[in-house]
């Protein structure tokens, strides 16, 4: 298999915004704006939102809902 002296590293596979604003209970177009806001941290994969669930639970951090002045 794989001989190598450092232990293999862990990867975290992506959400898509679906399955992510389930977790955070919101629907996923506002995931989406949360994300170009930068509110929550997400990655554009050409036209799609990709999101870690560690992003998304960081400490227990509550997600506020945006105003519709910040919408924009």
């Amino acid at each position: 298999m794989f001989d190598s002296p450092h232990s293999p590293v862990s990867f975290e596979p992506l959400l898509n915004s679906d399955r992510a604003a389930a977790i955070i209970q919101v629907h996923p177009k506002t995931l989406q704006r949360y994300a170009r806001n930068g509110i929550v941290h997400g990655v554009r994969v050409g036209k799609l939102w990709r999101f870690r669930a560690s992003d998304l639970y960081r400490s227990g951090t509550r997600i506020e809902p945006l105003d519709d002045d910040q919408a924009q």
